[in-house]
């Protein structure tokens, strides 16, 4: 369980620069926060992107469910926060009905749940980058949520994230192939262990 103490190292959850259905950037700008109010923090935050080759990756206690019933997203993004100071690691998912942060071992125990029981077309990896790595290489020219010239979703109102070599490598970070794109890939199994027994 979440330890007595702990603060949260973003904003106020009502406060957090949030758009529905565009997760990498709102965890894109949990990073930017991070950076720029707690910069002594930054080296233990983690932009994780849970998606599949098949992209479909069932998550449960999502704000978009329904009752018990998980989402199937093609990718969803959260930060995680390894703590050194609490030796403890915690989630941030603004997409989540659990509290934010939420202790790792809570949110694994009831948004991720076990891969066991799941056809194999549904089993989850992660793909986990440095904070500092994420904010210095991730860009989206949100053409992904566009079908026909139409939104498919509306977009954030701030400018696209683009770095001087990229305008769009969104995909690069959902692709679950370790010789692609940044950070370190991972089963899920091996995700909640690493995070919470190397502490």
């Amino acid at each position: 369980m979440q330890r007595d103490g702990y603060q949260s190292i973003t904003s106020s959850r009502d406060s957090c620069v949030y758009t529905s259905c565009y997760c990498e950037e709102n965890v894109w700008k949990l990073c930017e926060y991070v950076s720029a109010q707690s910069p002594h923090l930054v080296g233990e935050v983690y932009a994780v992107f849970i998606s599949n080759d098949r992209r479909t990756v069932p998550l449960w206690k999502q704000k978009s469910g329904h009752g018990n019933e998980p989402v199937i997203w093609d990718y969803h993004v959260i930060l995680l926060h390894k703590s050194s100071q609490w030796g403890q690691s915690f989630i941030y998912d603004l997409d989540s009905v659990l509290a934010c942060p939420c202790d790792l071992q809570l949110y694994a125990e009831q948004a991720f749940r076990s891969d066991q029981g799941l056809k194999p077309a549904f089993w989850r990896k992660v793909r986990v980058i440095p904070a500092e790595m994420f904010l210095k290489t991730f860009a989206s020219d949100r053409s992904h949520m566009k079908k026909a010239g139409v939104w498919h979703k509306p977009p954030p109102p701030y400018p696209c994230i683009q770095t001087p070599e990229s305008g769009m490598n969104l995909d690069d970070f959902i692709s679950m192939d370790p010789s692609v794109g940044v950070g370190n890939v991972f089963f899920l199994s091996e995700f909640i262990q690493h995070f919470t027994e190397n502490l």
